[in-house]
């Protein structure tokens, strides 16, 4: 994958998979930690605990259509390429929460990417979850909640051209106003 945003969406379809209802996306700079953590937390049906295990291994899969999985053995790897770690919590019934830790600094980080084209693309596909989404770094942050959204526009659908359009324009604007001068990759 060639930035973090598709990782995220990979991730994020796992959950979709899972029958989440509820999403939460987390993305933090900590650069006096040398750190970029992104985190992923859903009310799915969870996971059994040996299969936690299990699904950091790239040939293990619960697909019928392949027999690898590749999304979070990959993104483990890239974390500890980084100098970071993933950590896998799930629970049968209740959901699962992904933390990955990357090395703000490494060469070998991903760029962020686009959130905006990333939201795009998930509500386009699920407009019915509930999203948050939240952006962080160590003196500006950011929170976006499609319950929110959703109140302030009950006569439009979220999967309207327009809102999309809007939503996509909105989270762009707001992670360059976050990491602007944080990460590299995304000018002040």
């Amino acid at each position: 994958m060639r930035d973090l945003s598709l990782h995220l969406m990979d991730i994020v379809q796992n959950s979709v998979k899972a029958q989440a209802t509820a999403i939460e996306i987390e993305i933090e700079a900590r650069p006096h930690e040398d750190q970029l953590v992104l985190a992923v937390r859903d009310n799915g049906c969870g996971m059994p605990s040996d299969m936690v295990a299990k699904v950091q291994d790239p040939f293990v899969t619960s697909r019928t259509t392949r027999s690898v999985g590749l999304g979070i053995s990959l993104l483990k790897e890239l974390c500890e390429l980084t100098g970071g770690h993933l950590n896998l919590k799930s629970q049968e019934g209740v959901g699962t929460d992904l933390v990955a830790t990357l090395g703000l600094s490494s060469i070998d980080r991903l760029p962020l990417g686009s959130l905006g084209d990333t939201f795009f693309i998930l509500l386009s596909a699920d407009p019915g979850l509930d999203y948050s989404l939240k952006l962080a770094a160590p003196d500006r942050a950011f929170e976006l909640h499609m319950t929110e959204i959703r109140a302030e526009i009950p006569d439009l659908p979220v999967d309207d051209p327009a809102v999309l359009a809007w939503i996509r324009d909105y989270i762009s604007e707001n992670q360059t106003a976050v990491f602007s001068g944080v990460l590299d990759e995304i000018e002040p």
